[in-house]
């Protein structure tokens, strides 16, 4: 690689970086020194403190909000093969310390000093998200580093993300290597599951609630269970597998029900899980009008909040959705919720969830605070990698 130019600071704009942050904003730049219209998106750069004084390599997007994302904190050292090689080596020793099994999320981005870039794996299949121009800009170094370190038989890249929008980058799937099956085979918490990586939702499967799935899982034998907003059934199928008496899944996608009757008949529960189609909020509706009572329910909807200005209506949002959950529950039930707003702090679940209860003239008792997985690890030093929460909530009436 040619030498790289240098980005500079404003002065004070380094204190971030300094404690730890990988982000820099337009507004940080001294775009009078270092115009920032001068650099191709995905450009690397080395990012200089207002003194002239280097702090490490950064790609560079003129055209995004966050302008900059650091790879290296050596001014020498380039995201290139070798150091993708060295990362995802450091990330696989972690997954294989954490779990016996190849399925897992390999790379979470910023929170394995790789901004921008997401993998899951299921064993010798790999779903890849190149979510930035950085690092679409490495592409080919980073499929020879994947092609050295774990040998894949199948790279899936799904550029069909919001990210890559917001990146001014092409959508689209692309299959690299064998043809694979429309849906590749997985195991969690002991259940098998069947996950569509080509158009399933973000890389076919949420590894991230696995532990919170594990919780849950010692607590249904013999219940009666709804899962809303299912998906190909994560929960409710390892419900079923645990013992619970019934399952319903309910989810807006048709598709996404078929995979909850293909994964249910892979375990052989079909008959003790059904499927329903439609919003959540209008089965919550028609379930509490047939009088439908369950022991345990779950909400793991998307992101009600996707921008901190959406809070307020975000919030109003899981209010209501927790409200009408309740009204489901027996006498004694218990309630599993979830967000994945990254602008909705677990204190800020807990609160909604307070206030359905309260709404019920129902008591609340917390008995587990769930977070994002091992696999997806919290940069310290960045809030937004940090953006999962589960509650396990009893409800019940004195």
């Amino acid at each position: 690689m040619t030498a790289l130019r240098s980005l500079r600071l404003k002065k004070n704009a380094d204190r971030r970086l300094k404690a730890g942050h990988l982000w820099l904003y337009s507004n940080e730049i001294d775009t009078g020194a270092t115009p920032l219209k001068d650099f191709a998106p995905g450009e690397q750069a080395v990012v200089e403190a207002a003194n002239g004084k280097a702090m490490g390599v950064a790609y560079v997007n003129a055209h995004s909000l966050i302008c900059a994302r650091l790879v290296s904190r050596d001014a020498g050292t380039v995201l290139d093969r070798s150091l993708l090689v060295h990362r995802l080596n450091q990330a696989l020793s972690l997954r294989q310390r954490l779990f016996a099994k190849p399925y897992y999320r390999l790379v979470h981005g910023e929170g394995d000093l790789l901004p921008g870039l997401v993998i899951d794996r299921f064993d010798d299949v790999l779903v890849v998200q190149l979510n930035t121009a950085g690092m679409e800009a490495v592409r080919e170094p980073l499929l020879d580093a994947l092609d050295k370190v774990l040998s894949p038989r199948v790279v899936v890249l799904r550029h069909d993300t919001s990210g890559r929008r917001m990146e001014g980058l092409e959508g689209g799937v692309e299959v690299l290597g064998d043809e694979p099956p429309e849906n590749v085979e997985l195991e969690e918490n002991g259940v098998r599951f069947i996950a569509p990586v080509l158009e399933g939702q973000k890389t076919g499967w949420f590894f991230d609630h696995r532990a919170n799935r594990a919780w849950l899982n010692g607590l249904v034998a013999g219940k009666r269970v709804l899962d809303l907003f299912s998906y190909v059934g994560g929960w409710g199928i390892q419900a079923a597998a645990h013992g619970a008496s019934e399952v319903l899944c309910v989810d807006a996608s048709e598709r996404a029900l078929q995979g909850v009757a293909e994964n249910a008949e892979l375990n052989g529960l079909q008959e003790r899980v059904a499927v329903g189609e439609g919003d959540a909020f209008e089965a919550l509706a028609a379930l509490k009008a047939d009088d439908e009572r369950f022991d345990v329910v779950i909400l793991d909807p998307p992101a009600f909040i996707k921008k901190r200005k959406d809070t307020a209506a975000g919030e109003r949002a899981y209010g209501r959705l927790n409200r009408e959950a309740m009204r489901l529950l027996g006498r004694d039930g218990l309630l599993v919720s979830a967000s994945c707003s990254m602008h909705l702090g677990m204190d800020r679940l807990t609160d909604v969830v307070r206030g359905a209860a309260r709404h019920q003239d129902r008591h609340g008792q917390v008995i587990f605070q769930g977070h994002q997985g091992p696999d997806h690890p919290v940069h310290p030093a960045i809030p937004e990698t940090s953006y999962l929460k589960a509650l396990g909530v009893r409800v019940f009436r004195d």
